[in-house]
């Protein structure tokens, strides 16, 4: 049930093909901040291009080369390894000379730019990412595809989390089980368990949406997230204004991120959200045991700005912004059926 493949699609499994990552700049990755440092402060702020790097490595080669640990170490968020990323990192310094950056930089690793802030860079504290993703030995109808692509500029896609979320042949699931039954691990390996039994179920919640038709809409008792926002309201009223803010995509209805608490959804949506957490009981009890505290995801997400080019007849290059926590592949499953090169 982790699979991602088998999942429902909004608009049809797409009949078009191609390949992505074929090469590391096939998949660019800018990560844009909720804020600007104020250029002052303990915490030197670096914005960091990365090649190939995963996110935890570049931090721990940070920590060596500052003399700091770890901990003093903050970041925004998760980047790709097999992608071309910028991203910012955060180094406490407080009363210490900085040390000689250029030494940090490889042939993989090159700071863009360094500010100063007062704070520490703190998980999810940022926008977005503007992705530029170029698809390979692309081949289908043209016609279907920018169909497809006007479509998605238009209504947006089911926010699923996507397979990294899961790890490979979904082991991250089969950990978070293990973990539940007793099974001890480090707290980042925990962190990354929690969170993708968590993922998995607000996957299944969303897959049933789609196969109804409403995962765009508002139905009776549903939760509905202000657009790029946490904020949520409970639909009271399905009147034409709601149905039109739905429409226009200001508004989302949201699944459940689960854990403890009462659950405030009502009526034909909490009918939904229950079937499936009866059938994932297991994964539902050992989240609810870990402390975790339920929240909402909104169900759609936008791909603002999409745009997109034949750069020749098999390779198309795609640009679009994406709030903090979407995937760019649930964007790309629903344009084409690709494959990683």
């Amino acid at each position: 049930m982790d699979d991602v493949e088998d999942l429902p699609y909004a608009y049809d499994k797409p009949s078009n093909q191609g390949l992505i990552r074929q090469k590391t700049e096939d998949f660019i990755v800018h990560e844009r901040l909720g804020f600007v440092p104020e250029g002052q402060g303990e915490h030197i702020f670096l914005e960091i291009e990365k090649r190939g790097e995963n996110t935890d490595y570049v931090a721990g080669q940070l920590a060596r080369i500052a003399n700091v640990k770890r901990r003093d170490i903050g970041f925004a968020g998760l980047k790709d390894r097999h992608a071309v990323t910028t991203q910012w990192f955060s180094v406490w310094l407080p009363g210490k000379h900085e040390p000689d950056w250029q030494h940090f930089e490889t042939d993989s690793i090159k700071i863009r730019k360094i500010e100063r802030h007062l704070r520490k860079l703190k998980r999810g504290v940022l926008t977005g990412n503007q992705f530029v993703i170029t698809i390979r030995e692309w081949q289908g109808d043209k016609t279907e595809i920018i169909k497809r692509l006007e479509i998605i500029k238009q209504q947006g896609v089911p926010n699923y989390f996507g397979e990294q979320r899961f790890g490979r042949s979904g082991q991250n699931v089969a950990k978070a089980l293990q973990l539940f039954r007793g099974a001890k691990f480090k707290k980042n390996q925990r962190s990354i368990y929690l969170s993708a039994a968590r993922s998995l179920v607000f996957n299944q919640i969303l897959a049933h949406r789609v196969n109804s038709g409403n995962w765009n809409q508002a139905i009776s008792g549903d939760l509905m997230m202000l657009n790029q926002s946490g904020s949520y309201f409970k639909a009271e009223n399905l009147d034409e204004e709601l149905r039109q803010r739905c429409v226009s995509g200001k508004i989302h209805a949201t699944g459940a991120l689960w854990g403890e608490g009462q659950s405030e959804l009502c009526g034909q949506a909490l009918a939904i959200e229950k079937a499936i957490i009866d059938r994932f009981s297991e994964l539902v009890n050992g989240l609810e045991k870990m402390g975790l505290k339920q929240q909402r995801r909104a169900l759609r997400v936008n791909a603002d700005s999409l745009v997109w080019n034949f750069e020749d007849e098999r390779t198309i290059k795609l640009k679009f912004f994406l709030p903090a926590g979407s995937y760019a592949t649930a964007v790309l499953r629903e344009c084409l059926n690709y494959k990683k090169g």
